[in-house]
């Protein structure tokens, strides 16, 4: 014979021959010959035993001590103890001890992607859950879509969204559904006269439907990049060297309009475009150079003449006037003599009396 003592919160289960023959629970206790116990801690939320779970519960009072928990292969088991979310169980059977603990479990259905409405939002952010469950987030400025198992399911707002992970392929396709800017870089271009150049374009868009720029389109940037870059060749391939500088800031308005239909079927509406450089070649660029200074320098002579005929035109003016009238002329005898003696530092006089008489000569008429 062997005395046990069992503890509180502590269970002991008593075999003979490897058959359950009592369950013990706080107290003392004696034990029979070829009678061995197990001794369990209550507290613990699981139980684990050699023996099959099956024969265990053919003990009436075995049985009234735990919970059981069945979770079949398409489930998942969300445990709550004390009303507080605890852990999840997978496939299996298990027992939890009825402690002081109070225990509540929640069966969910993974074998499809939604997700129960009745299951707390804030438990997909536990650790414990994570490995369980997808998350796809859609920001304010997106849209999305949805396919399952290739096949397109539904239009996603923004928003985040979570579905259960299992072996349905998911896929949740994005756009940015502001409005962007694209870039066409470095387009070279022959003008109708043969002018080498390249040429900088820009666009600004917006995706305004998903649905066809997504799923109804593949790669609906690049279909947009070539539809603006063959506009963008056929219009500068129809001027010459010199209409295409003249008119530079009207190849964006002819290809918004030669293209803007073509836009829509991507799903993509079309708000400007515009040319943004010319990049010339050397020989190019040298030719400019000169045809450019040429016309400066014919703009400059012609300036200069339209200055000498009004400065002679004023001269002959001036001319008549002082030949109708001798008090005019004498002022303006007057006026250049003034003008030279400023320039005259000393005036040196030699001769004999007649100086004084020469000078009025000179100036008194």
């Amino acid at each position: 014979m062997k005395r046990v003592t069992i503890n509180t919160n502590y269970v002991g289960l008593v075999f003979k021959n490897g058959e359950l023959k009592r369950v013990l629970t706080a107290g003392s206790y004696w034990l029979g010959f070829s009678e061995t116990i197990t001794i369990y801690d209550m507290s613990k939320e699981y139980y684990y035993t050699v023996a099959e779970l099956d024969v265990l519960l053919l003990n009436a009072e075995f049985a009234k001590l735990i919970y059981l928990v069945s979770v079949a292969d398409n489930e998942l088991a969300l445990v709550y103890q004390n009303k507080n979310f605890k852990n999840v169980l997978t496939a299996g059977r298990y027992a939890i001890w009825k402690g002081l603990s109070e225990y509540e479990f929640i069966k969910a259905d993974i074998s499809k992607i939604e997700i129960d409405e009745t299951i707390d939002e804030n438990l997909f952010l536990k650790a414990t859950l994570m490995n369980y469950i997808r998350i796809y987030k859609v920001e304010a400025q997106e849209q999305g879509l949805l396919f399952v198992n290739g096949a397109f399911r539904q239009l996603l707002t923004a928003g985040t969204y979570v579905f259960w992970k299992n072996n349905i392929d998911i896929q949740v396709l994005k756009t940015d559904m502001r409005q962007l800017n694209m870039e066409i870089i470095g387009q070279e271009i022959l003008t109708r006269d043969k002018a080498q150049l390249r040429m900088n374009f820009t666009i600004q868009y917006k995706v305004e439907d998903i649905v066809k720029a997504l799923l109804v389109n593949k790669d609906f940037e690049k279909q947009l990049y070539i539809i603006i870059q063959l506009a963008l060749r056929e219009a500068v391939g129809l001027l010459t060297f010199d209409e295409l500088m003249e008119s530079k800031e009207k190849i964006g308005a002819t290809i918004l309009e030669s293209t803007i239909n073509k836009a829509e079927e991507l799903g993509v509406k079309l708000a400007n475009c515009g040319v943004k450089d010319i990049v010339l070649s050397g020989e190019i660029k040298d030719i400019m150079n000169q045809v450019l200074i040429a016309e400066k320098k014919a703009q400059a002579n012609m300036i200069t003449r339209r200055e000498e005929t009004a400065s002679t035109r004023s001269l002959l003016n001036t001319a008549k006037l002082m030949e109708e009238n001798a008090m005019l002329y004498k002022l303006k005898e007057m006026e250049y003599v003034e003008k030279i003696a400023e320039k005259i530092n000393t005036i040196s006089l030699s001769g004999s009396g007649q100086i004084v008489d020469q000078l009025k000569q000179i100036f008194v008429k």
